[in-house]
């Protein structure tokens, strides 16, 4: 079986509250766990979602995988360096801060081994050859095609309603229009 690997070092976030969105997509289908974090209302699953989207890129490009045929083999997070800041407390103290780091670590594999990508088609070149003679005739014949609108829908016009002029000014709007 075929892995594919991708890491995330040093996200400026504590490991445990990367742990608890990483859980979620463990052993998952790669496209669903990536719906899922779509939707996961954290602050980690943006930086996971894009490692999950370079793994994947990676099996297609440098290993010819399919990524439908994907899933989550491993997905854990370690303990990245601490900064340390200081902050002042009473009687003169300094109480030490420490701002965590996480390094993610991602591992995907097949579901079905050795199931590559079919080739794909190759883009269709300008097969009829131009002569700088016949410039003028190609141009009038593509002015024809560009002068059609290219809107089929009717035009909508809407007015706003319009505000009386009265000598009483409204200071406080309950709705915006």
């Amino acid at each position: 079986m075929a892995q594919v690997k991708a890491q995330l070092n040093s996200l400026r976030m504590s490991p445990r509250k990367v742990r608890a969105v990483v859980n979620l997509v463990k052993g998952k289908d790669a496209l669903r766990a990536i719906e899922q974090l779509e939707f996961a209302i954290k602050r980690a699953s943006g930086p996971l979602i894009k490692l999950i989207h370079s793994a994947l890129a990676n099996a297609e490009n440098n290993f010819g995988m399919v990524k439908e045929n994907l899933f989550i083999k491993e997905f854990y997070v370690d303990e990245g360096m601490k900064l340390k800041r200081y902050r002042p407390k009473a009687f003169g103290r300094a109480g030490e801060i420490q701002k965590k780091t996480s390094h993610v670590k991602l591992v995907l594999e097949e579901r079905v081994a050795g199931l590559k990508a079919k080739n794909q088609p190759k883009e269709t070149e300008h097969t009829h050859d131009h002569n700088h003679d016949d410039h003028d005739h190609d141009h009038e014949h593509n002015h024809e095609h560009q002068a059609k609108p290219k809107t089929d829908r009717p035009e909508i016009k809407t007015e706003l309603g319009k505000k009386g002029t009265g000598v009483k000014k409204k200071f406080f709007q309950r709705k915006v229009v």
